[in-house]
Parts: C-alpha cells; structure tokens; sequence
C-alpha cells in the first residue's frame, strides 16, 4: 500500500513538474479559452458585437482567478467529501455493499 501510494505521489509530481519543463516560465504566455475566442471570432467576423453582456464582471484578472480556483476547490471538496462518505460508510458497514450487490443483480419488475 504505501509502495503504491509513492508512485501515485511521484506521478502526481511528474506531472505538476513536466508542464513548467515543457514550456518554461516566461516563454509561453496561458490565457483561458475565452479570450483566445474571442480573438477569433474578431478575426473571423470583426463586426461582431456580443448579444449578451455578463451580469458582473470582475475587477481584475487576479480576482477572477481566484473565483475561478475557488469554484474548484469548493468542487474537489464536494467530490473527496462525497467519495469519503461513501468508503466510510463502506468501511463501517461491509455487509451494506453485499446488499446492494444483491440488490443489483436481481431482476426488476
């Protein structure tokens, strides 16, 4: 067990790491899939004039980034809470899952 949880975490390493050696800081500049939209649609059409404007915009880049990462983490919070619940129900109860194993491989009416 804790052989394979290195490996996870020299993975999950690997993978934050090879990003930053692929394209080193600097040389590349990320911009979200909006703004690279919108360059082409005002390539494509550069009369185009948006039909819906948003109810609030943020103040400044930083700001929608963290409302951005915000909205993740409330969501990775939502989904390890979610999937925590369900091993410690599974942990606490082990006859549950042979239940609703049962459960499901008995035909329906």
């Amino acid at each position: 067990m804790m052989k394979r949880n290195l490996i996870l975490l020299a993975l999950v390493v690997m993978l934050a790491i090879a990003p930053l050696l692929i394209h080193p800081p600097g040389t590349v500049e990320f911009a979200g899939a909006d703004g690279q939209a919108e360059l082409v649609i005002g390539e494509i059409a550069p009369d185009y004039e948006p039909w819906f404007q948003p109810l609030w915009e943020p103040p400044s880049g930083e700001i929608e980034s963290l409302l951005f990462a915000l909205q993740a983490a409330i969501g990775a919070g939502l989904l390890g809470y979610y999937f925590g619940l369900r091993r410690g129900r599974r942990d606490a109860d082990p006859a549950a899952d042979d239940t609703a194993a049962a459960r499901a491989d008995r035909p329906r009416a």
